[in-house]
């Protein structure tokens, strides 16, 4: 069945020359940090509104005001911000590999402190700790997969990464609902505690996976970074198809670092093309924030509560379902109709489904208007789970050069993560009642629609085909393509290229290069 697929729908350009198989499990289990990522996101939205939790832990005793809402939402953001900022430290440095294992370790500080409070304080703290984990994960894992994946499944892996994050909200979801009722600590402690085991599974299974083979050229291991391919292509590091590849690898590096030592203002200051990737990367991730997701995520269950509808905990199982579902069609398509077609489509659906919803809301009586609430949310979701949700942590994996790829896309998930908790944290203020908030209601969908308006704009613009080239190539399509609408019909040089002393583009000749 996997042969049929992968015939299907993955046209494979690499050479015959061993397997693919390891580097596709070893980048493939590496997503199963997005269940880390995911359940930790999805516990909240239900635990702010467990009756035990509401007699607990709000001040008053009833119900969490708009600033510990967003405050306790929200923190989770603080700390993923300065966990992804953090991440090249040790990316850069002790590797790509214990980059994760480190994470899984901070994660799980946080996770225990969350487990074990009974009031507001312990269970923020926590949070952030938990947060700086998790911003971490979140900058290392697209590395760990675009780097150790064959590039003509590459897309389809790390679209794996976000498929993962959405079993992790579905997986809270079904524990949220199954808890919500306990009159007791286990309410919370209970969907809280289960993300122990996904840390431990995680930093357990890294250990015994290799190194990317990108991450010794960084460090000027030639030898490690053989060995490291070997494992990754099943080949004797001495094969002269491994011995090309690790060469492409090589010299586009060498070049790249004639640059700069690959500091945080070299991901700034490298030339034109890379102030560009830059800021296609930052975009890009500050406006799959500003499509609206995680205001369905983290306040789906308040929301739809206070919209009036019955059973907001089904409400929202009902839609982790669809964001699970509709991230298979990301996987299976990202190869076959490429990045950029993928994500136009994806910004035109969203931006129908949340005009739809909003109009709908202030024009239509709420028995009505709930139904299509409930129907356009799941065509919006379906709509980013394909498309937006994967796909941009696919192109930020995939468009950076070596000597700043980590710390590039740490300022990329940093972006993410500052805007995400911009949303979360101003979300109350904008759609509850009382004074002093703005009480929009259904009418937030009216802001969340023209944000996927600037989406299909930014696509048009910004956005480059990636697709079925190697990150080596990825370069070469900066250098040579003056627009990205252009980038469609871009054709790499054989093998690769280099840079003369003239800065000129050349094919590159790896045969005559040694590692």
């Amino acid at each position: 069945m996997l042969g049929v697929i992968r015939k299907t729908l993955f046209k494979n350009t690499e050479k015959t020359e061993g397997s693919t198989f390891m580097a596709i499990f070893v980048a493939g289990f590496a997503a199963f940090g997005g269940i880390l990522f995911g359940y930790d996101t999805g516990t909240i939205s239900g635990i702010l509104t467990m009756p035990y939790v509401l007699k607990t832990f709000p001040n008053n005793g009833a119900y969490f005001t708009a600033h510990e809402s967003s405050l306790i939402t929200s923190i989770l953001s603080a700390g993923t911000f300065f966990g992804a900022l953090g991440a090249p430290f040790v990316s850069d440095t002790l590797g790509r590999r214990i980059g994760i294992m480190i994470s899984c370790v901070v994660f799980l500080v946080g996770v225990i402190l969350q487990t074990a409070a009974v009031a507001q304080p312990l269970l923020i703290a926590g949070r952030a700790i938990a947060g700086a984990g998790v911003g971490i994960i979140s900058a290392i894992i697209p590395l760990y997969q675009s780097e150790a994946a064959p590039k003509w499944i590459r897309g389809a892996i790390v679209c794996g990464y976000q498929w993962a994050i959405t079993i992790g909200l579905l997986l809270a979801a079904i524990v949220n609902n199954a808890s919500k009722d306990i009159d007791s600590t286990a309410s919370y402690r209970i969907p809280i505690a289960i993300q122990i085991a996904w840390a431990i599974i995680l930093m357990f299974g890294m250990f015994f996976l290799p190194e990317t083979p990108r991450f010794w050229i960084k460090v000027n291991k030639p030898e490690r970074a053989a060995k490291s391919l070997s494992i990754l292509r099943k080949l004797p590091d001495d094969h002269p198809s491994l011995v090309q590849e690790l060469n492409e690898i090589k010299a586009n590096h060498e070049y790249e670092s004639s640059f700069g030592q690959g500091s945080y203002i070299d991901c700034f200051k490298s030339g034109s093309r890379q102030r560009l990737k830059m800021f296609t990367g930052i975009g890009l991730q500050a406006l799959q924030q500003l499509t609206g997701i995680n205001f369905i995520f983290y306040y789906g269950t308040t929301f739809f509560k206070s919209s009036g509808i019955e059973n907001p905990f089904t409400i929202q199982l009902i839609t982790n379902i669809v964001n699970v579902i509709m991230t298979i069609p990301g996987i299976l398509l990202v190869e076959l109709t490429g990045r950029r077609s993928l994500l136009m489509a994806g910004a035109i659906g969203m931006c129908v489904s949340e005009f739809i919803v909003a109009i709908v809301g202030v024009t239509v009586d709420s028995v009505v208007s709930n139904k299509v609430l409930i129907a356009f949310t799941c065509t919006f979701i379906g709509s980013f789970a394909a498309t937006w949700g994967p796909l941009a942590w696919v192109v930020i994996g995939e468009i950076y050069p070596l000597r700043v790829r980590g710390k590039s896309i740490a300022v990329t998930a940093a972006t993410n993560w500052l805007f995400n908790f911009a949303i979360a944290y101003a979300t109350p203020y904008l759609v509850d009642e009382g004074p002093g908030n703005a009480n929009l209601g259904v009418k937030v969908f009216f802001i969340w629609g023209s944000c996927n308006f600037l989406c299909i704009i930014f696509v048009y613009f910004f956005i480059y085909e990636t697709k079925g080239l190697t990150l080596e190539q990825v370069d070469e399509l900066y250098e040579n393509c003056p627009t990205a609408h252009s980038s469609r019909n871009f054709v790499p040089s054989e093998g690769g290229f280099y840079h003369d002393e003239k800065n000129t583009v050349a094919p590159m000749h790896v045969e005559n290069m040694s590692v």
